[in-house]
Order: structure tokens, then sequence, then C-alpha cells
């Protein structure tokens, strides 16, 4: 069995290697570092994968956050709404902006944003609702929107883990994680399920207006050399990370079966085990797309089966192991712990297996029997 990897880019890079390198050596033969040829069709081709209007390439994710709050024109003291229980980028972009973060609790079931928690949150200051589509899995958008139609509210979809993944609807329609509110952002960090050889990002919107602004921001406020029109950030995807990432955009809907197919595999092996729940997987849509296989842990010892994978070899990580509302820096005496009921049990319970695109039968077998040996 070859050596279990949390994410294995080294046997996915030798499977596309040879249009990776081709395609890096265009670049370096041509001299368009910045904003070359490759940055252009990338941007195309991920419109056209998404289905949305706009596509503005930018540095990295959490500038892709921050850029899309710009161009919104939120101003410091409004109100952004946005989830406890995910990484620090979503927050840290709202207070980055002198904006007032709300976090609020997750829903048990998905771990995406609870639904009433966002209404309950709302007030006169209350701009936008950022949700998370945690771990791959597309957050309850249809309801979000609802809300946000009713309180004149901004949605800016943090789709850093779930680019591919679809958001069904009650009259049966489809559109894709990031393509929902009025902006999204995603990250292409090598990791993510389109990921990149270095930092990466973009912005999603369907409103001209919002993508000119935007346009504008990425480059410093420029939209003709020299010319200042608003004020930007330097947030320019470059033509090498745009390059990898047009030789894996037309691969991203096998990589997501691939990985879909191995969370199957995994939750089959732990059907009706009474310390583990695994993430439900939907057979009538792409809803997650599985950045993240996160199991919890009930009534057993998380931290003791976590040991022993690692002394296995199989790699294994708790995202995340502080809520947002206890880090020192986003401490708040407006959190009571009260309201954060399930990212609090979620900190204590949660372990992501490895997943990846290079997952074969005989790792899951390996790691599968593992965690069950240990919870027998």
């Amino acid at each position: 069995m070859k050596k279990i990897q949390m994410v294995d880019l080294k046997s996915q890079y030798e499977k596309i290697k040879d249009t990776v390198n081709s395609s890096i050596q265009e670049v370096l033969d041509t001299n368009t570092y910045i904003n070359g040829p490759e940055v252009h069709k990338f941007q195309k081709m991920l419109e056209e994968y998404l289905d949305v209007k706009h596509v503005i390439p930018c540095a990295n994710g959490t500038d892709a956050l921050q850029i899309a709050m710009m161009g919104l024109g939120l101003k410091p003291g409004d109100e952004v709404i946005t989830a406890d229980f995910t990484f620090a980028a979503t927050v840290e972009t709202i207070a980055l902006l002198q904006l007032t973060p709300v976090l609020v609790d997750v829903d048990m079931y998905n771990m995406n944003i609870n639904i009433e928690a966002i209404r309950k949150a709302i007030t006169p200051k209350t701009k936008a609702i950022i949700p998370v589509h945690l771990f791959g899995r597309a957050a309850n958008m249809e309801a979000i929107m609802q809300i946000a139609n009713e309180h004149n509210l901004f949605v800016i979809e943090d789709n850093a883990q779930a680019i591919g993944a679809s958001c069904k609807f009650s009259d049966g329609t489809k559109k894709k994680a990031g393509t929902i509110g009025q902006v999204g952002a995603t990250s292409f960090f090598p990791s993510k399920n389109l990921g990149c050889y270095g930092d990466g990002g973009a912005i999603f919107t369907n409103d001209d207006d919002l993508a000119h602004t935007l346009r504008g921001i990425v480059n410093h406020g420029m939209y003709v050399r020299y010319h200042h029109d608003v004020v930007g950030v330097n947030s320019r995807l470059d033509s090498i990370q745009a390059a990898v990432l047009n030789a894996k955009l037309p691969l991203l809907d096998t990589y997501s079966k691939a990985r879909q197919d191995a969370a199957r595999k995994y939750s089959a092996a732990f059907e009706g085990h009474k310390n583990i729940v695994a993430p439900n997987i939907c057979d009538v849509c792409d809803c997650h797309v599985f950045h993240q296989y996160t199991l919890r842990i009930i009534d057993a010892d998380r931290n003791g089966l976590m040991d022993y994978l690692l002394s296995k070899e199989i790699p294994c990580a708790i995202y995340y192991p502080i809520p947002l509302h206890s880090q020192k820096a986003y401490l708040d005496s407006r959190y009571k712990e009260e309201d954060f009921p399930v990212t609090n049990q979620l900190v204590q319970e949660v372990l992501s297996l490895p997943m990846h695109t290079e997952l074969d039968d005989e790792q899951i077998k390996f790691i599968t029997d593992s965690v069950l040996e240990f919870l027998k």
C-alpha cells in the first residue's frame, strides 16, 4: 500500500504532468507573468463552468472575500452575519474592513450556518450575510436568499471549500455554489478541490456594475494605467498559477466524483456504528463535493482516536478545534456560550480523514478498519 496522504497532490500531478508542464513552459517562453493569456483563458473557462457572467481572478481566497465586501460598498460599523464554525479568514476580512462581525451558530446536520440563527441576529445595522459552504457541502442558499431578500441584505458566498458543488432549489433548478448571492469568493490554495501550486483566488458575480468595480479594486483601483478611480489593492492571479488551473479545471467534475466515491466507501464502512456520525451523501445532486470528509465521534475518545490513527501513519485533522467566538482576536462581550451549542459540541467531536482524488480501495479499507478497531 502506498503511503497515505491527507491530500495527495503529487499523485494527482503525475497524471496531468505533461499538460501542466507545457502550460507553465508557455508562460515562461512568452514572459507574460501577470494578466497574461493563461489568466484570461482561465477566467473565461471558469465563467462557462459556473454559468456566471463574471469571474474576477485575484491573488488568494482571503483577498477575494475582502474585495467582494469592498466592492459592495460596506461601511465601518455595518454588521455582517457569518458562521462561528469555520476558518478564520471569513471573520478576519470583516474585521479588517472595520465592519462588525456577527457570529452565529451552525446546523448540526450539515455544519453550515443555521438559518434561524441568521434570523435572530438581524438588526437595523445588518447589511450582509456570509454563508460558508463548509467542507464542500452547499449551504441552504434558498432559505438564505429568502431572508436576504426580506431584509434587503447582500449575500457574499464563501465558496473556498465547495467549488463544483450545486445548490438545488425547490422549483427543481440548480445553481453552482458561489453564483447565487450578489457575489461569491473562492480560493485556489493547493489543497482545495480546484487548487493551483501556490496562492490564488477568484470572485464571481452576475452583476455587471459590481464586476466593473471589482476589476478596478483588484488592480490598484485602475481601469486605465495610472488613473485610480476607486480605492484598490494589489491582488492578481499570476499566469503560472492560471496555467495550472487551466490544466485542472476540465477535470474538476471528475475530481468531485472521485471524492464522492471515496466518501461513499467511507460511510458504508461506518454505517450504523454507535460512535460515528458520518456525513450525509446525496444521490440526486452534487450538493457535497467533499473538500473534507468529516466525522463526528460521539460518546468516545475523539482525541485518542486521532492519536491512534497518527500512530499508524494515517493523517487526520480537527477542523476546527476552537470556535471563532473563543479566539482571542474575536472575543466580544456580545457573544454568550449558550448562543453556540452546536459549534461548541462540534469542536469536541469532529475529525477529518484523508480525502482527495487519489485515494484507493486498499487505503480506504486500512483507514476505516483502523477507525473501527479503535472504537470497537
